[in-house]
């Protein structure tokens, strides 16, 4: 598990609120990390973000760090190895199950849930010069991008394009690594399951012409029925490059704590992210979704208690059985 921490991204002691000041941190870490996910995609940008806004706010040294996305950090929120992390639903029910590549037959039930983020659509970019218009369009063999090894789109992404009947190389990598390879035609496709906009493909656009590839009705349906994901439109005004809304699916993310964290801290944290959409929303449009009414999306994992308060406290009916 290699990660590498930008120490550009720490914030470091600058205290905030009355309220945070006010708490008792006996027992509060004296720094954090957040899991986050390659450079290029969304949860890089979003991660780092949420975790230099909640060391700013309660005063405490802590930043994103880069991952292999939301398996690997299931596995480091489990182990303590984060403290904090993000997941999407489906690597989470895995993890949970035993199931997650990185540590085959280990139960991750020390990782809880903390605060609902956004949902994750796929979607597939080519360059315009390929002539791919659509699924139909992928020729045999074509060399697709999946992002990095164990995330949620790697994870995913392939078996849905052979449920398309898709025959396809699989390539592995950062966001912003694939991205450069498919400007190089070095890759036919990159299949991004990330929030959107997506980093890498803003940038593609900015510098290349992209097609990004919709589905079919019928595709779409046949991956509902197969996969656990849900319908959704990439709205036009997500890229330059659509004219109107793409049709997509989609699967729901949650930032995650270890379960041993103290309650106040991560009451806290939670507060900060979850009080302040608006600047939330300032670090990546995705967290428009960030808001108390979203709780319910977590049909997966317990909560942590810290976590559970505050939403109980704001509107939530978290039941007991829920919370670790």
């Amino acid at each position: 598990m290699k990660r590498a921490l930008f120490a550009g991204m720490a914030v470091a002691f600058a205290f905030g609120s009355t309220a945070a000041v006010a708490q008792d941190r006996s027992d509060w870490p004296e720094s954090f990390t957040v899991g986050t996910a390659s450079q290029g995609g969304t949860y890089f940008a979003y991660g780092s973000g949420w975790a230099n806004l909640v060391a700013e706010e309660l005063g405490i040294s802590g930043g994103g760090e880069v991952t292999g996305g939301p398996m690997q950090n299931m596995a480091l929120v489990h182990t303590g190895e984060a403290a904090f992390g993000m997941t999407t639903m489906g690597p989470a029910a895995e993890s949970l199950a035993g199931t997650n590549p990185i540590a085959p037959g280990l139960q991750m039930t020390n990782a809880c849930a903390m605060f609902p983020m956004y949902q994750t659509p796929f979607s597939i970019t080519a360059l315009s010069s390929s002539g791919i218009t659509s699924v139909a369009d992928i020729p045999a063999g074509a060399k697709i991008g999946f992002g990095p090894a164990g995330s949620t789109s790697d994870t995913y992404f392939p078996r849905m394009l052979e449920e398309l009947g898709v025959d396809f190389e699989r390539r592995n990598g950062g966001w912003a690594d694939l991205g450069g390879q498919l400007q190089d035609g070095l890759l036919d496709v990159i299949a991004f399951a990330a929030g959107v906009p997506v980093p890498a493909v803003s940038q593609l656009e900015v510098q290349t012409d992209v097609n990004i590839i919709e589905f079919t009705e019928a595709e779409q349906k046949q991956i509902m029925d197969a996969f656990p994901v849900s319908e959704f439109d990439i709205a036009a005004d997500t890229y330059t490059t659509l004219t109107e809304p793409a049709r997509s699916v989609s699967m729901w993310n949650f930032a995650i704590a270890n379960c041993e964290l103290p309650e106040s801290f991560v009451y806290a944290a939670t507060d900060v992210v979850m009080s302040d959409n608006e600047r939330m929303v300032s670090i990546h449009r995705a967290a428009r979704s960030t808001v108390p009414a979203n709780w319910d999306k977590n049909k997966v994992m317990k909560w942590h208690p810290g976590a559970a308060k505050w939403f109980n406290e704001n509107g939530a009916s978290i039941p007991a059985d829920m919370i670790h």
